[in-house]
């Protein structure tokens, strides 16, 4: 994962990821502004004055797509995608066609991040909401990017007021045990770590497999910004993090409840458009010294989300 400090761009954070007993823990983001419905913050909800900064395989910018796409946003907020597969210089796009950045014209999404800030210091990271107005970023934290864009904008709220606090609980847990636990597995460094973490992640959706056996979506019978939350995790499951990530107690098929849940939502409008299973495998099995030296690309498996849900 590429940083840079001081404006200095480095393919390798000196700063690890991993505590002294190998168990994995994520960085904050740095970059915290907010979009508000009335523009006090000095960012507005106008038509065409954003842009945001993604990749198709990262689960954090996929629920910045998911928001997009399910609240209308598509001709409101522009979009570049870079190539799957990161190099040294982190994520990377090319000169034309579907991984450009029509938008500033870079190259490697560091140099974005350097146009922001000159003396930037921190994670050079996906989703990257910017400002076209003010030309300068908003958010690269990926909550904070779907909360503002439900809020701000018009289009079906996915946190109504009535269920905040109750979506909120579960975020918190879904993305400690879920969204990040299958990356606590895949990046643990340690035995130890790793038995801790793919535990509590299976703990967590032997759960939430329980929890649909008699409810619909996470918050009843409404479909709210928890469940998107949920889904990209859900989407890469199977296809990458029960292989590349070690997470192999059971896959997603095997949960009658949940695998049901997961097609209902990927059958809804706008979201399978979202989700590229080929590119995740592109972008997990991406050589890699400790998971995949070789950087051979799995075929399967072969899993048909278009099968009817039933729910």
């Amino acid at each position: 994962m590429g940083v840079m400090i001081e404006g200095v761009y480095y393919a390798e954070d000196p700063g690890p990821d991993t505590t002294l007993n190998g168990a994995y823990e994520r960085q904050k983001a740095t970059i915290r502004h907010w979009i508000t419905r009335d523009g006090s913050s000095g960012f507005g909800p106008e038509t065409g004055r954003y842009h945001l900064y993604a990749a198709w395989n990262c689960p954090w910018a996929h629920r910045a797509l998911l928001t997009i796409s399910l609240k209308g946003l598509s001709e409101t907020i522009s979009v570049s995608y870079a190539r799957p597969r990161r190099t040294p210089e982190g994520w990377v796009y090319d000169e034309a066609g579907p991984y450009a950045d029509p938008f500033k014209g870079v190259t490697a999404l560091h140099q974005a991040y350097a146009l922001a800030s000159p003396a930037y210091t921190g994670r050079i990271t996906v989703p990257l909401l910017w400002d076209r107005e003010t030309d300068q970023p908003v958010s690269n934290e990926s909550a904070d990017i779907v909360r503002m864009l439900n809020d701000a904008f018009p289009g079906p709220d996915l946190a109504p007021e009535a269920l905040r606090s109750e979506i909120d609980a579960w975020n918190a847990q879904i993305y400690a045990e879920v969204n990040n636990g299958v990356y606590r597995a895949g990046f643990a460094r340690t035995q130890e770590a790793y038995d801790t973490a793919v535990l509590r992640l299976f703990a967590t959706l032997d759960e939430i497999e329980a929890h649909l056996g008699h409810h619909r979506w996470l918050c009843g019978n409404r479909f709210t910004e928890a469940d998107l939350r949920l889904f990209p995790t859900l989407a890469r499951f199977d296809v990458a993090y029960h292989y590349a990530f070690k997470c192999n107690i059971r896959r997603l098929m095997d949960y009658p409840h949940l695998w049901a849940y997961a097609r209902e939502m990927y059958q809804m409008p706008g979201v399978a458009e979202t989700v590229k299973f080929d590119i995740y495998k592109q972008g997990y099995f991406s050589p890699s010294e400790l998971r995949n030296p070789l950087g051979i690309v799995p075929a399967g498996p072969a899993i048909d989300w278009t099968l009817p849900h039933g729910r």
